[in-house]
């Protein structure tokens, strides 16, 4: 086998393990154990006899295989609920019904499920038990904008501060303020029932009242933090009237804030995360070893712009290489978390392929890193931004490949246009739709020189 392609057999090997270690149907599988009518989660025990109904509610791009583990485990003592992913992550049921709508900004399809959502919530009783699996994407899959903000204007506002690079806890707070159901409303919904929600996290910091916007957690932020944030970015004048004027009402104290520590609503919900980025991470820096791969894992917290985030790891790269001497065995650097782009070009891309050419640009500054370092920048969910590509990988020859076929890697960075340049380069790295999201991942293979 030619030694290129062992490398980049490697790298992939690599990431396969990292998305793998984080599969719904086996980390739902380690969060609940059955015994008889005794049901284990996370160290609680329910007895399903002394409930007259367990219920399935669900949203994210992995609700469709956590829902299918569950409805194994929970057998006949399920008596059915609704669950809902993004357009082409379902799969066949059983009891449960299954919709699909739009990610990452919300359409007509996710209104109507968070309804449905909503009024199966308003039905559970003191004595049902009621899962809510809840995973990356839930808050665009679920939208249910309050008064008066509609759905459009939420759309409108969603990919304004999409564009505009805020980070998913800034984006979040926003949307829970404009919700029915997110920022612990849905835990309000559903009490006096017997809550377990079990999550899948796609947030830094696995943050309870940030992924999926917090439906079942108490929230933190306020309504002055959410005109803050627009200020920060010079969206409010920008923002349909109506999202303005609903978080001026709050901050002035007219509407309802979300649900906050202490409040009632909370006393029956058992709040789980199953999986998450360090567990990707995890699984990563295993494979690595196991193919020969001395791993370091430097951050599960990686955030900013992709392309300055890019610069970084490629320092460090090259930092590590620096210490390596011939016959040494070469190094797996492993990053999780998740940036953003701040779009000034009018490509297509997302933030793991523009980090991808963003680090092969770098690389290319350092004479003693050429032909050493290898590089991986997939999201986990096998989706990057509005494309079908889950990242890209950077070889030693992409650029040069890419060059000779007409494609500059500078102006395809300039017009955030990496998807393009990837796919001239034949790099381009497409998973198809994995059903799992723990944000990003980014693999650096370093060799002696």
């Amino acid at each position: 086998m030619p030694e290129l392609t062992r490398k980049k057999n490697d790298l992939m090997h690599i990431v396969e393990n990292a998305i793998g270690a984080v599969a719904p149907e086996a980390a739902m599988r380690r969060a609940v154990r059955r015994q008889g009518d005794m049901l284990a989660v996370a160290g609680r025990e329910y007895d399903l006899s002394q409930f007259e109904r367990v219920l399935i509610l669900g949203a994210g791009k992995a609700a469709a295989p956590m829902t299918l583990a569950l409805e194994d485990i929970l057998g006949g003592r399920l008596a059915g609920g609704v669950v809902a992913t993004k357009y082409g992550h379902g799969l066949q049921l059983g009891k449960v019904r299954i919709v699909e709508s739009a990610h990452p900004v919300p359409d007509e399809a996710g209104q109507a499920a968070a309804q449905e959502l909503l009024r199966a919530a308003g039905q559970a009783g003191e004595k049902d038990l009621v899962f809510l699996l809840l995973s990356g994407g839930a808050s665009a899959i679920v939208p249910a904008p309050r008064a008066p903000v509609t759905l459009a204007h939420k759309q409108e506002a969603t990919r304004l501060l999409l564009e505009c690079g805020a980070d998913i806890n800034e984006i979040n707070a926003v949307r829970k303020h404009l919700s029915l159901l997110k920022g612990g409303h849905l835990a309000g919904v559903l009490a006096p029932a017997t809550v377990v929600t079990l999550i899948i996290s796609d947030v830094v910091g696995d943050r309870l009242d940030v992924i999926g916007s917090g439906p079942t957690a108490p929230d933190e932020s306020r309504f002055a933090d959410c005109l803050a944030i627009l200020d920060r970015y010079g969206l409010r004048d920008r923002v349909p009237a109506a999202v303005a004027e609903l978080l001026e009402q709050g901050t002035e104290g007219r509407a309802p804030e979300t649900r906050k520590v202490g409040d009632a609503c909370f006393e029956r919900v058992q709040n789980e995360i199953i999986a998450s980025n360090v567990m990707a991470l995890a699984g990563a820096a295993k494979a690595a070893q196991e193919r020969g791969y001395v791993p370091t894992i430097l951050t599960a917290a990686m955030q900013g712009e992709a392309r300055e985030v890019a610069r970084e790891l490629v320092l460090a790269a090259r930092n590590a290489g620096a210490a390596l001497a011939a016959g040494d065995a070469p190094l797996c650097l492993l990053a999780g978390g998740e940036t953003t782009v701040t779009i000034r070009g009018k490509g297509k891309g997302g933030r793991n392929q523009e980090m991808a050419l963003a680090a092969g640009l770098a690389l290319e500054e350092f004479p003693d890193c050429r032909g050493r370092v290898l590089v991986a920048c997939v999201g986990t969910d096998g989706s990057d931004g509005p494309t079908d590509a889950a990242g890209a990988l950077v070889l030693p020859d992409t650029l040069r490949l890419a060059d000779a076929g007409g494609f500059c890697a500078r102006t395809h960075l300039a017009e955030n246009n990496a998807y393009e340049y990837f796919c001239g380069a034949g790099t381009i790295l497409k998973t198809g739709p994995t059903r799992t999201n723990v944000m990003d991942v980014a693999a650096l293979l370093v060799y002696p020189a």
